[in-house]
């Protein structure tokens, strides 16, 4: 019994989740056959993880709000949580074969994420996930080859170049830039500077610069020098965010050679700088980018980044990282606003229908043949009238229907109708 509860809240899933009955299932998997063929055809391999973890391994000292999110609970002694997010899970399986995977790796992963937080359009408590990693490659050509995967997924689900766009930073960059000013005297703090202003876009520029100032926050920046920042962030020019550094900065002549390769992809043009994105989590330390409509009217379809000291942070080998996670709901939610967002059928190849029970040894030897033949076959588990079957197997996209009435079975044959065109055929019974 579920106390307190009415009838109608019992028969709910929990608020954020989500059921999926036939037809949802049928268009997640059409997006899942998406994720998995993109990652097939630029040579990744796919792994898999619990989706309950250790809670140590999601708890990091930067004031993210995924910590504050977790689904967690203690269970004989262990405090486990539900998995918020797949790259923890990724970097503890890197780190447990370190000593004999051969790099690089590429791997990718269709996963079921948990996070307690305020719901909105696009964003839900449980969610899938597409993720695409690297390890092993600290060259600016990973990120390229990740990003180019983004936009053949989009290519694939039919987006035109127009109704989406990648937003590209560099958390190095802004790094350099506040080094030999605002943080020259605190650069521990830069990871939890990034956390704060991910939140831009959510509470303004205002409400960040206060964060940034906070005198009893952890980063305690100058009023002055915290709007600065804020300005800094604003910035979609690289030279003009690279205008304060030295000639020969890393992480400009990455930023520009990343670009020299995106337009080797055919995409440069679909991609911005944008200096305000960050990422929300603090093991970011290189090239960061989001993907996001036109329009920006849904929160990001993706974001990634290098994340070059996870496993180090973990225990493990220093081993360079970057990859992405691609979201199920917000993709969704676009492609219903474009029109864009498909119906798929059943992929039912056929109906076997036997008018009566004389008929049904005859009707299950058909279907075993066509199903052995690796066709996708209903066999009607009792009769009934044959225009009722008729509306059925047209309602569930079956292609043929196969009678089998006493006439038919004397025979040894079954009447094929083609539901499309209407036109019938016979088809020989063998034993």
């Amino acid at each position: 019994m579920w106390y307190g509860k009415t009838v109608s809240q019992k028969l709910q899933a929990p608020r954020g989740t989500r059921d999926f009955y036939p037809e949802q299932m049928r268009i997640r998997e059409w997006l899942f056959g998406h994720f998995r063929e993109v990652a097939r055809s630029f040579g990744f391999e796919e792994i898999d993880a619990p989706v309950v973890e250790h809670e140590e391994l999601f708890v990091r000292k930067a004031g993210e709000e995924i910590v504050e999110q977790l689904y967690n609970f203690e269970l004989h002694g262990r405090r486990l949580a539900l998995r918020p997010e797949m790259t923890p899970s990724m970097a503890r399986m890197v780190m447990a074969r370190a000593g004999g995977l051969r790099l690089p790796l590429r791997w990718f992963t269709i996963n079921q994420n948990w996070r307690y937080e305020r719901m909105s359009r696009g964003r839900k408590r449980e969610h899938y996930q597409w993720n695409m990693d690297i390890w092993g490659e600290p060259g600016i050509t990973a990120e390229a080859e990740l990003i180019a995967a983004v936009f053949a997924l989009l290519d694939r689900l039919g987006l035109a170049p127009s109704e989406a766009r990648i937003r590209i930073s560099s958390r190095a960059l802004l790094e350099e830039s506040l080094q030999s000013s605002v943080l020259a005297e605190r650069p521990g703090v830069f990871p939890a500077l990034c956390v704060a202003i991910d939140k831009l876009d959510k509470i303004g520029g205002d409400a960040v610069a206060e964060l940034l100032s906070d005198p009893k926050g952890t980063i305690r920046l100058d009023p002055l020098a915290a709007k600065d920042v804020v300005a800094w962030l604003r910035l979609s020019d690289l030279d003009a965010a690279a205008s304060g550094l030295p000639g020969d900065s890393a992480a400009l002549a990455e930023m520009r050679r990343l670009f020299e390769l995106l337009a080797l992809y055919g995409v440069a043009d679909r991609v911005d700088f944008d200096c305000s994105i960050t990422r929300g989590l603090a093991y970011y330390t290189g090239i960061v980018f989001e993907a996001f409509d036109a329009d920006r009217s849904l929160r990001s379809l993706c974001g990634g980044g290098r994340y070059d000291h996870l496993l180090d942070s973990l225990g493990g080998p220093s081993i360079p990282a970057v990859g992405f996670g691609f979201g199920d709901v917000v993709i969704l939610e676009l492609l219903q606003d474009l029109g864009k967002r498909p119906e798929p059928g059943r992929g039912l190849d056929a109906v076997v229908f036997a008018f009566g029970e004389s008929e049904r040894p005859a009707a299950i030897r058909l279907a075993r043949q066509l199903r052995a033949d690796g066709q996708s076959v209903e066999l009607s588990l009792s009769g009934g009238k044959l225009k009722r079957a008729l509306a059925d197997a047209d309602k569930a996209g079956a292609g043929k229907i196969y009678l089998l009435g006493p006439d038919e079975v004397a025979r040894n044959e079954a009447l094929v109708r083609d539901l499309a065109s209407g036109e019938q055929s016979t088809l020989p019974l063998h034993d």
